[in-house]
């Protein structure tokens, strides 16, 4: 098989970039190596800035996100028993909108396959090859019979533990890391969302953010050792320790019910550069990885999309290679920005486990006065509605 960008990875970016490089008349194929339904039980975020919605909108993948998402001009920063809201429209003029990843990916997927284009599902040992050449192709198992995909430029989306970082030389790469000391445990419930924006609390006994995935299903999480285990988690636990890290009004609110969906995630901030080698570029977690509390790693990976779709398109119609030159370079700028937007958030909520009496008084100063000007209310608004691509 031939075609002109190979895709590895079907989550939310590969089926953009696939969806975005199909409608522009660019063929494509994406491979993954778990199945369609697997991808679809994924529970991820779900806050997108406007750059990614209108990415979706370029995909013709948006009619049900406009249809059903939630848009929010706000949200509450709660510490000392008190909501501080964040008015992110007056701030900014923008906003942002909660629709759950889960959904944005069952759009892409749908708009794909009414497109006819081509996704190869239960893929096995998928091997990108000569990544540094001229040709480069990917490999792959279906069925136990071998095939092979030669292309111009394969598009590594594949996350973390994927095959596409493993498929770069030793050397080829630099990373940066920074582990906290902590996880979320988070838990997912057909309930009414306590608030109708999220809320980010700082309390002593640890973070909480009360989100949400639509009007009638919640998303909680509290921060919790990285020794935690779920099965010491039994739902009653949670609510009871949710509500003693909110203020009281919203404590007294709070619907429970049975969760259909709880996991503990550790935190921490990655990237690696460059996010290009050869044919080959790397795309969404497959080059980067955010702690959630800044709602940055799904739309990271739309703005990598914008970066790179720019730049092939610019190869395809006008026979340039500044574009695709230049990815790495523009898409990290951005992707640095939202790494210290990211940790900044997770350092100014969360309790530290070696935090000193001096370092408490800082966190409690520093949310007194983002709460309190203008201009620093706006830089925390600016960022979260996501800096311009």
């Amino acid at each position: 098989m031939r075609t002109q960008v190979a895709i590895i990875g079907s989550g939310p970016s590969g089926l953009l970039l696939g969806q975005l490089l199909t409608e522009a008349g660019v063929d494509n194929v994406i491979l993954d190596r778990v199945s369609k339904n697997y991808i679809l039980g994924r529970v991820r975020a779900g806050v997108l800035e406007e750059g990614t919605v209108g990415l979706l909108d370029e995909a013709k993948a948006g009619a049900r996100l406009h249809a059903e998402g939630l848009p929010h001009d706000g949200f509450s920063l709660a510490f000392d028993g008190r909501d501080h809201r964040i008015d992110l429209h007056e701030l900014t003029g923008r906003r942002v909108t909660v629709y759950g990843q889960t959904e944005v990916t069952r759009d892409l997927m749908q708009r794909r396959e009414a497109c006819g284009s081509l996704s190869i599902y239960d893929a096995a040992d998928v091997a990108p090859h000569d990544v540094d050449g001229g040709s480069p192709f990917v490999t792959y198992t279906k069925d136990g019979i071998g095939h092979r995909i030669d292309c111009d430029f394969i598009a590594g989306c594949d996350g973390f533990h994927g095959t596409s970082r493993r498929a770069l030389p030793e050397g080829a790469v630099r990373s940066f890391e920074k582990v906290y000391p902590f996880g979320w445990l988070g838990l997912l419930a057909d309930v009414a969302p306590v608030s109708n924006e999220l809320i980010y609390a700082n309390h002593p006994r640890g973070f909480a953010l009360c989100s949400m995935r639509s009007a009638t299903r919640s998303r909680y999480y509290i921060q919790c050792p990285l020794d935690a285990k779920i099965e010491d988690w039994s739902d009653d636990r949670f609510w009871d320790e949710l509500r003693r890290r909110l203020p009281a009004h919203h404590a007294e609110a709070l619907t429970t019910a049975p969760s259909f969906e709880k996991s503990i995630a550790p935190l921490r901030s990655f990237v690696t550069e460059p996010m290009r080698f050869g044919r080959l570029f790397l795309v969404g977690d497959a080059a980067h990885i955010v702690p959630p509390t800044g709602a940055k790693g799904l739309n990271l990976a739309a703005s990598d999309v914008h970066y790179l779709f720019g730049g092939l398109l610019e190869h395809y119609r006008e026979g340039s290679d500044s574009g695709i030159d230049a990815y790495s370079q523009t898409a990290l700028t951005r992707v640095w920005k939202a790494v210290r937007f990211s940790w900044w958030m997770t350092t100014m909520m969360h309790r530290f486990p070696d935090t000193s009496d001096f370092d408490q008084k800082i966190q409690e100063a520093e949310l007194d006065y983002l709460t309190h000007s203008r201009a620093a209310s706006m830089v925390l608004a600016e960022n979260y509605v996501g800096l311009p691509f």
